[in-house]
């Protein structure tokens, strides 16, 4: 029973990342992680950091970046922005930051990665020109 309340709150918390990631594209005015989830949940942050920790066996703070890595990984695919311009729209503090981070979760920069996905996407005949 104990377990079953975890596994809500940890439901809650994933989506409420979730929204909070997509608010970021929109709002960068965003309150802190911390103030968004306790005043979604009504509850003190640091219960609901311990929870979903015991839950999910991450922390709130590694789910939010491989959330906004795969956000960076949408806008990269759709080509519009450049890094610069993705990093500031998540709110990292420089380009540089988002490509450790990005680097550090896919093994790729996200140089690599956008040219991974264009090789899959357009994949060559196998013939020299």
């Amino acid at each position: 029973r104990i377990h079953d309340a975890g596994s809500k709150l940890s439901e809650s918390v994933k989506k409420l990342l979730i929204e909070y990631v997509e608010k970021l594209d929109e709002d960068l005015s965003q309150p802190n992680i911390s103030e968004y989830l306790s005043s979604n949940l009504y509850k003190n942050y640091n219960y609901i950091s311990q929870r979903f920790s015991e839950i999910e066996e991450i922390t709130i703070e590694e789910y939010l970046i491989r959330l906004k890595i795969e956000r960076v990984k949408e806008l990269l695919q759709q080509q519009e922005l450049k890094l610069s311009e993705i990093a500031w729209k998540l709110g990292y503090s420089s380009p540089q930051y988002l490509s450790n981070q990005f680097k550090k979760i896919t093994g790729v920069t996200p140089t690599d990665w956008v040219r991974n996905m264009q090789s899959i996407a357009s994949p060559r005949t196998g013939r020299e020109i």
